[in-house]
């Protein structure tokens, strides 16, 4: 065990030494809890826009459900026992060699990361719940740059973000296949049903596209991620 914590020591060391002011300002502003409430709203509008309010809500409560289990499991339960200290808490040995941003040194204990176990939460439930394998990469990709975030600003070692990754997929997958079950109780149809359930149609005159609405919501993360970054190089200035 003295191995594997100094390891993973090592390995935050070496990755949270890479760092630069425009990564500070990039990496502060992604992991903000409220930067990504337009995405999660665009969220509720396709469950609601493709289910119908009585499905919809079925998984908005999975979610919610997934999000709070995921949650509470690491950060009441786990880190109570564990009691590791965060890289950055002024207890810890290594904290004057850890890279924070903007003086922020989160609580006192890390292990496992509840930033990491809830977003990818939230992105194993809705893979499984859109299926499509453009939004899988992208919700994936951004649960992977959401908790590495973490990591950058110093208050997660790197184990920290797997442990609690790997406990957000779990509950994930869980949640999502009892709130399946519950939906397909209270749905007119059964979840297969209907094989359009997920597309819509944009027309302008003769022109005509139809598209996977989980689109809607990868346009609307890029538009944050590309808000980020333009903020990000403004605060240079």
């Amino acid at each position: 065990l003295d191995f594997i914590i100094e390891i993973d020591t090592y390995i935050f060391l070496l990755l949270n030494d890479f760092h630069c002011a425009f990564l500070d300002y990039f990496m502060m502003t992604f992991t903000g809890k409220w930067t990504w409430i337009p995405m999660y709203l665009m969220i509720l509008y396709v469950l609601f826009n493709r289910f119908g309010w009585k499905k919809a809500t079925c998984y908005i409560i999975g979610i919610a459900l997934t999000i709070l289990i995921a949650d509470q499991l690491c950060g009441h339960l786990i880190r109570p026992i564990v009691e590791r200290l965060r890289p950055a808490n002024f207890a810890n040995p290594i904290s004057n060699s850890v890279h924070i941003v903007d003086g922020y040194r989160g609580g006192p204990y890390g292990f496992p990361s509840c930033h990491a176990a809830n977003s990818f939460a939230l992105a194993s439930f809705t893979s499984l719940l859109f299926a499509s394998r453009r939004f899988t990469i992208f919700i994936f990709l951004w649960a992977f740059i959401n908790s590495y975030t973490r990591l950058y600003i110093g208050v997660h070692y790197p184990g920290e973000l797997i442990i609690g990754a790997i406990i957000g997929v779990l509950i994930g997958y869980a949640l999502f296949y009892m709130s399946k079950m519950v939906a397909q109780k209270v749905a007119i149809y059964r979840y297969k049903s209907d094989p359009n359930r997920f597309y819509g149609q944009f027309s302008l005159g003769k022109f005509s596209i139809v598209y996977h609405n989980s689109n809607a919501i990868i346009l609307s993360g890029c538009v944050i991620i590309f808000v980020i970054l333009i903020y990000s190089l403004i605060a240079l200035i």
